[in-house]
């Protein structure tokens, strides 16, 4: 008798889950500095935080627009490629930063180049990377993933904080281009951009199973092609419209302000970091477990609840920051729990609805709405506060935003009569 060949104990996607979760967390340390420059920046400069959230706009629109060019050219050109050019860039930014001295630079450096290069390796690269080397436990791995944003925030931003309270804004850039630099060979040597490339088949995929073809086209028409494509379907919409106020009510509005706003209320700067940090901790526990009841429930249902219960959290908030620690304590527990838990539904509807090989480009045009969600917020709130003096109404309408996409999310599928079904009804069918 022929021995059979024993497959591996251990998978080599589990290495390539591994170093995109480090690449997705120092992107997100790096996204996250902000918060903390937003006062600093203006001290400094004499600058009023609409000029400086203008840069933190730009930035934000500039990482969403290039995600689905980003998934095009990984698909193109490979996925480590993509990475190693976007940590050069982000680099060379982050070092022209310590010497810059005009609003201008400032828009180019943080708002063009950084906002650009960290838009190839932030969620389109989760979402490209699972699709890729995952069938089994897909939805698992995508929101550990999609947790790296808040385990960036934990690492980075109560670090972050204290260097510049002792040694200046500059140290900030400093810390974040050392943590490029030591990420820079790991990708270069362990990445690897397809399972085939290893002599594998995806994670939990079939022996027979097929892996999608390598795109040999224009990487800019093809994700050209997948934005018309998802304009005319009415599912697309409702994604996009949700994910816009997604992306309006946590980076843009939070991961920006929460911090300013606390000092205003007497916080000191590192206490409001370690807050914002703390929702990084909830925020690992809530999205992992989305991942994986993303898996298991309707993910529709599961959009709508996440949605409406931010809207709530948001709407007490400019109660919590008026009332004291305690209450404070309590919504950064619930909103931490949200943060990004919608992820990981809205990726695999996504692929339920477009297709597996359709799906990290048109994924990534709705996270484009997403962020331009969060540089309308992140803009508008600064530009509030500086006519207002405060955020309570800029947390109001964010509010409020979050129960309208609890309404939207619920539509999907709806008119076109096609809602995807869940894992265990696709079990079901096929027993």
């Amino acid at each position: 008798m022929k021995d059979r060949a024993a497959p591996p104990r251990f998978h080599y996607a589990w290495v390539i889950a591994i170093i995109t979760f480090l690449t997705l967390l120092t992107t997100a340390g790096i996204r996250s500095t902000p918060g903390v420059l937003l006062v600093p920046l203006g001290e400094d400069f004499h600058w009023n935080r609409a000029t400086v959230s203008l840069a933190i706009a730009i930035n934000l629109v500039l990482f969403g627009l290039f995600g689905p060019f980003a998934a095009a050219l990984m698909d193109r050109f490979g996925v480590r490629r993509v990475m190693l050019i976007a940590f050069g860039t982000i680099a060379c930014a982050l070092l022209l930063t310590t010497i810059m001295t005009e609003p201008w630079q400032l828009y180019i450096l943080w708002g063009g180049m950084v906002g650009t290069s960290t838009g190839a390796t932030a969620t389109v690269l989760a979402a490209f990377v699972t699709n890729r080397w995952f069938v089994k436990q897909r939805g698992l791995v995508l929101g550990v993933m999609t947790a790296s944003n808040a385990t960036g925030q934990l690492v980075f931003l109560p670090l972050l904080a204290t260097l510049i309270t002792s040694f200046g804004w500059r140290a900030a850039s400093w810390t974040t281009l050392t943590a490029i630099i030591i990420l820079f060979p790991l990708v270069a040597i362990f990445m690897r951009n397809r399972p085939s490339d290893k002599g594998l088949k995806a994670y939990g995929a079939e022996p027979d199973a097929v892996e999608p073809e390598r795109s040999v086209g224009n990487p800019f028409a093809n994700a050209i092609n997948g934005l018309l494509r998802g304009l005319r379907s009415r599912d697309f919409w409702l994604l996009s419209g949700s994910f816009f106020i997604c992306g309006a009510t946590t980076n843009g509005l939070i991961g920006t302000h929460l911090i300013p706003a606390s000092m205003d209320h007497g916080i000191s700067e590192v206490t409001a970091a370690s807050l914002l940090a703390l929702i990084g901790i909830f925020d690992i526990i809530g999205t992992t477990a989305s991942g994986w009841l993303s898996d298991r429930v309707d993910n529709r249902v599961l959009l709508a609840w996440y949605y409406g219960l931010r809207g709530l959290s948001l709407l007490f908030l400019p109660y919590a920051l008026g009332t004291g620690f305690l209450s404070l304590a309590v919504f950064i527990v619930f909103y931490g729990l949200d943060w990004v838990a919608t992820v990981p539904p809205t990726v695999r509807l996504t692929a339920d609805i477009f297709g597996k090989a359709s799906a990290a480009v048109i994924f990534g045009w709705i996270f484009a709405a997403h962020q331009l969600g969060a540089a309308f917020a992140s803009f508008g709130a600064g530009t509030l506060y500086t006519i207002l003096g405060d955020y309570q109404v800029s947390f109001l309408l964010a509010g409020l935003l979050s129960l309208i996409a609890s309404g939207l999310v619920i539509r999907i599928g709806h008119k076109s009569g096609k809602i995807p079904p869940t894992p265990k009804e696709v079990s079901q069918q096929a027993a």
